[in-house]
């Protein structure tokens, strides 16, 4: 724990938002930051979870424990989220496990694995942690990394939609990432948070890539896809085929894992989750995502506007808005400082994000137009 460079991102820029509200106790704060839903969820997936839970009260309706994995037999493990999981599989991999991750990359990937102890000290001048190979992914190299020039690891976190950026990986660039892991013997640990956000005709899932349940594992979560950030749900698929390379299944540890560390998502939050599959939940929750895919266009016009290179919001929901030989920090506190919008510094995803800012599409309307507004007036 001692290696973490300091607070998870997350609750530090909201801390960072609690100090700027104290100091400005009279002005309105838009948070263009933590990406969190913001719209209500659908009638008939609010409406199965208050039936199912009303049903609780009853003899015939209630229940106690579930199956842990959420359905035996299957290669789905349903769970209360993504992130979870994450930690999850890091418990399966232990310390020993060399990693790859995307640079930039979600944090929870590099923070769990120094907590699991996969890591050496941090660099001081390159920020990076001893130990971790970074790919980087950056504009010179539309963020999909050099394969031929990275280090064989036993496990490579592959997140596509990539958060921060917003980059969908082509359907080639998959089976480069398939290939290699199956050349080195590796498990890909793959995201898939933000699939539903895809329209370019890029994949969705690593699965479609032939040969992938051999080598991969795939994390998702209705929290981006059905607004369940708060309710907490999501999924891991583990292949029967993904073996160690004594050809013992994953899939049995996994399972091990699972049962003894997780009591089962919410049988209430699991209500919603199949609500929100169903041909009238899921029409209403693809409108939800359109919603916010029309923010992300406002917003994407906005900087283009201003001379700015913004990348993603078309195959996700956030923006990466490059401000060359800015530190990110600096960006972010001018940004707040001047017009009281919370964005996130590039830097918390990686060394790559140090001119960056992500700044989400997650937001009401009017927020958008305003932030919109207030961004113009300060970068103009």
């Amino acid at each position: 724990m001692e290696r973490l460079q300091y607070n998870y991102l997350f609750p530090e820029i909201s801390a960072r938002e609690a100090q700027h509200v104290k100091k400005y106790p009279n002005a309105k704060v838009i948070s263009l930051g933590i990406g969190d839903t913001t719209e209500p969820l659908p009638d008939v997936v609010a409406l199965s979870m208050a039936n199912y839970a009303h049903g609780l009260a009853t003899p015939t309706g209630y229940r106690g424990y579930g199956a842990e994995q959420g359905s035996k037999d299957t290669e789905v493990f349903v769970s209360d989220g993504a992130q979870c999981d994450i930690s999850r599989l890091q418990l399966l991999f232990g310390s020993n496990m060399s990693i790859a991750v995307q640079d930039p990359i979600f944090p929870a990937y590099i923070d769990s694995s120094v907590i699991i102890g996969q890591t050496g000290d941090v660099e001081t001048e390159s920020g990076r942690y001893q130990n971790i190979e970074y790919m980087k992914c950056g504009p010179q190299n539309s963020f999909f990394p050099d394969l031929s020039k990275t280090a064989r690891t036993d496990i490579i976190f592959f997140c596509s939609p990539n958060n921060p950026t917003g980059h969908a990986a082509s359907w080639e660039q998959l089976e480069q990432v398939v290939r290699f892991a199956q050349e080195n013997g590796s498990i890909i640990v793959y995201d898939s948070a933000y699939a539903v956000y895809i329209t370019d005709g890029s994949p969705r899932s690593i699965y479609e890539i032939p040969g992938a349940k051999k080598v991969a594992i795939e994390v998702s979560s209705f929290s981006k896809i059905a607004g369940f950030t708060g309710v907490r749900l999501g999924w891991t698929v583990v292949p029967k085929e993904l073996m160690y390379s004594n050809g013992f299944p994953v899939i049995n540890d996994f399972n091990r894992i699972v049962c003894t560390c997780f009591n089962g998502a919410s049988r209430i939050a699991q209500a919603g989750g199949l609500a929100s599959l169903s041909k009238e939940g899921f029409k209403a929750v693809i409108s939800l995502v359109d919603y916010y895919k029309e923010n992300a266009e406002i917003l994407l016009e906005t900087f283009k506007s201003l001379g700015l290179r913004a990348y993603g919001g078309v195959n996700a929901p956030y923006l990466w808005v490059h401000f060359p030989g800015s530190n990110s920090w600096d960006v972010f506190n001018e940004i707040l400082e001047k017009t009281h919008i919370i964005t996130v510094p590039g830097s918390g995803f990686g060394p790559a994000g140090k001119e960056f800012i992500r700044v989400t599409a997650f937001g009401h309307r009017e927020n958008i137009l305003e932030a919109s507004d207030r961004l113009t007036t300060l970068l103009k």
